[in-house]
């Protein structure tokens, strides 16, 4: 039987390169595409080292579209998932041309591929960015959303949204799955793939594995005086591997009919700033030294998911504990392949 073939866009970056490794697994066949804009090629061989299978791989840039028309004239794909796209909030802000530029025009071109070639099943990348400001911390995937999103890079997740849920109204042989991520942590339990921005991390465990290796000198605590339980903002943390899980559940309940599906991937539960930093202090059994300074605009107190729709449609739930998270990103830090070896 021949197997599945599968286009991972964004495929050599942190939670796509640790898709590509549970979908080799599997007995899928997967090609990657990525530009390498926030991404190293050594991924490739790290993903062969991991699975004894070397994906073939496109450098493209979505935003080419001759030349992502080119990797669609050359194959078959089945299923596309698609997670390149920029992703810093703060430079978002900055150059909101550029988010729009590159995440939703990227992601047209890619569909318009997509459609002329008959490929006609995706699975997005989504966020949690795209409920905005809710009157709960608990996210419902029936929530309205797109009202007071406080950054162009969660427009354009939204967005792209939007559009999916259009095309898939103009075309009945097109069906979707839209994964709202929360706050992924972690490395594959191996220590060869973990979260190794180029650029400057935005999110708290890349700086925290930086803090460790002496590369920044203390982390930064935007504000304690929240209304949570230690003061610091509390989010939904939840391990890279089980995320990556959970798009692999999303494309076999694609593959039984459903036209447009949405849902939560995150751990259900809440986990503060300071608890996090408390946790890699007792895995890597070192003080991380912090510093609070003050609240940044636009963030809130408190946000985590109801995984309840995922659970019972999919069979999926996060399994993987904080403490899980903590060893693999050791385990990555000490390794090689991390940002450093120095970390001991």
């Amino acid at each position: 039987m021949e197997k599945r073939k599968i286009l991972v866009t964004g495929g050599t970056g942190y939670i796509g390169s640790h898709t590509v490794v549970e979908l080799i697994e599997a007995g899928y066949e997967v090609e990657i595409l990525d530009n390498l804009y926030n991404s190293k090629l050594e991924v490739l061989d790290n993903i062969e080292k991991i699975t004894d299978t070397r994906p073939k791989f496109y450098q493209v840039d979505l935003c080419n579209k001759d030349a992502v028309e080119k990797v669609f004239a050359e194959n078959k794909f089945q299923t596309v998932m698609h997670f390149a796209g920029l992703k810093a909030v703060a430079e978002s802000v900055r150059e909101p041309l550029k988010y729009y530029e590159n995440n939703v025009g990227g992601t047209l071109n890619l569909l318009d591929a997509m459609l002329k070639n008959n490929v006609n099943e995706i699975i997005f990348s989504s966020s949690a960015t795209v409920y905005g400001v809710q009157e709960t911390p608990k996210y419902i995937e029936t929530m309205t959303t797109g009202i007071h999103i406080s950054s162009p890079y969660g427009k354009t997740k939204h967005m792209i949204e939007e559009i999916l849920k259009d095309v898939v109204t103009s075309n009945p042989e097109f069906r979707a799955s839209i994964l709202r991520y929360f706050n992924p942590i972690g490395a594959h339990r191996s220590g060869l793939i973990g979260e190794n921005p180029n650029d400057i991390p935005n999110n708290l465990m890349p700086i925290i594995m930086k803090v460790a290796t002496g590369e920044i000198p203390e982390l930064s605590v935007y504000g304690n005086d929240y209304d949570t339980l230690d003061g610091t903002c509390v989010r939904d943390y939840i391990h890279v591997v089980d995320l990556a899980k959970g798009h692999l559940k999303a494309m076999e309940k694609l593959e039984s009919g459903e036209r447009v599906q949405v849902y939560n991937l995150g751990a259900g539960n809440g986990v503060s700033v300071l608890e996090i930093v408390k946790a890699f202090s007792k895995a890597s059994k070192k003080a991380l030294p912090y510093k609070v300074v003050g609240r940044r605009d636009g963030d809130l107190a408190e946000f985590y998911a109801d995984p309840s729709r995922a659970e019972q449609d999919l069979g999926w739930k996060a399994e993987l504990t904080i403490e899980d998270a903590m060893a693999d990103t050791l385990r990555y830090l000490e390794s090689d392949d991390s940002t450093t070896n120095q970390y001991a």
